[in-house]
C-alpha cells in the first residue's frame, strides 16, 4: 500500500467519527435533551428534521458547481482542506452549545453538515488520484472498513465518558460537550496525513471558470453522462439501490423500537454493526479482485433484498440481531464498491465534478425510500409492510445494474 493510499484511508478513519457521534447518535439526543429542552418533543423533532433538509438542499445546490471548479489544477486540494477544516472547527463549536440554545445549535449543525458533505465529495474524488484502477476496489473498501472502526473508537470513548460522568464528578451535559471536542480532535489528527501526502494528479489545465461558464461545463457533463450508457445505467441503478441501503440504515433504529428492542440494546447493536461492518467491507474489496466489483455489488443488492424480506417476518430481539448482522455484512461493501466502480467509469481529470453528481444522486435518492416506507406504513398500519416495500428499490436497482454489460471503461469525450 502506498503512502498516498494509506493517507486517504486514514481520512475515512477520522471523519467517520462525525457520522456516528454527531449525525447519528449523540448530537440528536443532546439537541432534544439540552439545546431544545424548552421545546415540545414534536417541535424539536420537526426543527431537527428541517435543519437536516436545509443542509441537504444547500449541499445539493452547491456541490455540482464546486465540483466543476475543483477539477482545475491545484483547486481540489484547497477546497478539500477548506471544507474539512470548517467541518472540524464547527464540530468543536458544538461543545459551546448550552441549554435552551436550540437556534445556535441548529446553525452550527447545518454548517457542520454542509462542510462534512462538501469534504466527502472531494475525498471521494481523490480516489482516482491516490490509486490505480486495478487497486481501486480494494482501497475504496479499506476506506469504508477502517472508517467503521475509526468511527467506533471515539464514539465508545465518548459514550463511556457520558455514562461515567457522575462518577467522574462531571455533569452529563459537560461530558457530552467533551464528546464533540473528542470527535473534532480525532478527525483533525487523521486529516493531517491526507493534507500532507495526497496530491491532485489529474486535472484540467487553466483557471477556474466564471460562474456562468461553470454551469455551462456542468451542463456539458450531464449531457456526456446521458450519452454514455454504462455511466447512465449505473447512475440510475445507484439511485434506486443506494436509496434502499440508506433507508434501511436510517429507519433501522425506529424499526427496532417498534418490535420492542430497548434503547440500551439498540446502542449496543449500533456499535456491533460498526465492528462487524469493518472486516466485511474489506472482504468485499478482496472478493472483488476474484469475482469482479460488478458481481459483488449484485451480491450486496441481493443481500439487501433478503434483509427486506426477513424484516417482514421479524418478531423478536434475536431476529433484530440477525437483521443487524446482515446489514453489517453488506452496507460497507456495496457503498465502497459503488464508489470505486464509478471511479473507474469516469474521466479522472473531471473526478470532482462527476463525484459531486454521484453524491447528489445519493442525497436526493434518500428522500424517496423513507417516503415509500412511510406511505406503506400509513396505509397498512404495519411497520413490517414498510420494510418489505423496499424490495421495489432493490429490484429496480438490480434491473438497471444488469443492463451494464461488462466492466470495461468507456472513454467519455
Amino acid at each position: 500500500m502506498t503512502k498516498e493510499e494509506r493517507s486517504w484511508i486514514l481520512q475515512d478513519f477520522g471523519n467517520s467519527a462525525y457520522s456516528i457521534t454527531i449525525t447519528t447518535a449523540i448530537l440528536p439526543i443532546f439537541f432534544k435533551g439540552v439545546a431544545a429542552s424548552q421545546l415540545a418533543d414534536a417541535t424539536s423533532t420537526a426543527y431537527w428534521g428541517y435543519a437536516n433538509s436545509l443542509a441537504t438542499l444547500l449541499i445539493a445546490l452547491l456541490a455540482p458547481l464546486l465540483g466543476t471548479i475543483a477539477d482545475f489544477k491545484g483547486v481540489k486540494k484547497k477546497l478539500f482542506a477548506a471544507f474539512t477544516l470548517t467541518a472540524i472547527i464547527s464540530s468543536a463549536l458544538l461543545a459551546t452549545v448550552g441549554e435552551g440554545q436550540w437556534i445556535y445549535a441548529l446553525v452550527i449543525y447545518i454548517i457542520t453538515a454542509v462542510a462534512f458533505n462538501g469534504s466527502s465529495i472531494y475525498y471521494d474524488a481523490f480516489l482516482t488520484d491516490v490509486t490505480t484502477d486495478d487497486r481501486m476496489d480494494d482501497i475504496s473498501s479499506k476506506g469504508f472498513g477502517f472508517g467503521y472502526l475509526g468511527g467506533t473508537i471515539p464514539f465508545v470513548l465518548s459514550l463511556g465518558l457520558i455514562l461515567s460522568a457522575e462518577n467522574l464528578g462531571l455533569t452529563v451535559t459537560f461530558a457530552t460537550q467533551m464528546a464533540f471536542l473528542i470527535t473534532a480532535l480525532w478527525w483533525m489528527v487523521f486529516t493531517i496525513p491526507m493534507l500532507k501526502n495526497v496530491k491532485q494528479k489529474y486535472y484540467i489545465e487553466g483557471e477556474p471558470s466564471k460562474i456562468k461558464e461553470s454551469f455551462s461545463m456542468l451542463w456539458k457533463t450531464l449531457l456526456e453522462i446521458t450519452k454514455n450508457k454504462m455511466v447512465l445505467y449505473f447512475m440510475i441503478a445507484y439511485f434506486f439501490y443506494i436509496d434502499g441501503v440508506h433507508t434501511v440504515i436510517t429507519m433501522a433504529t425506529a424499526y427496532g423500537v417498534d418490535v420492542g428492542v430497548d434503547s440500551d440494546r439498540l446502542l449496543i447493536i449500533l456499535v456491533a454493526i460498526q465492528l462487524v461492518a469493518f472486516p466485511f467491507a474489506i472482504l468485499y474489496g478482496k472478493l472483488a479482485k476474484i469475482f469482479g466489483a460488478r458481481k459483488m455489488i449484485m451480491a450486496g443488492i441481493i443481500t439487501y433484498t433478503v434483509i427486506s424480506i426477513y424484516g417482514f417476518f421479524l418478531k423478536t430481539e434475536l431476529d433484530f440481531w440477525i437483521l443487524a448482522m446482515l446489514v453489517a455484512s453488506a452496507q460497507g461493501g456495496i457503498q465502497a464498491l459503488s464508489r470505486s466502480y464509478f471511479g473507474k467509469l469516469i474521466p479522472k481529470n473531471k473526478s470532482a465534478e462527476y463525484f459531486s453528481i454521484f453524491n447528489i444522486f445519493g442525497k436526493v435518492s434518500s428522500i424517496f425510500g423513507p417516503l415509500l416506507m412511510g406511505i406503506v406504513i400509513s396505509i397498512t398500519g404495519e411497520t413490517r409492510h414498510g420494510i418489505l416495500s423496499l424490495i421495489i428499490l432493490f429490484i429496480l436497482g438490480a434491473y438497471f445494474f444488469l443492463k451494464i454489460k461488462d466492466e470495461k471503461v468507456e472513454e467519455i469525450a
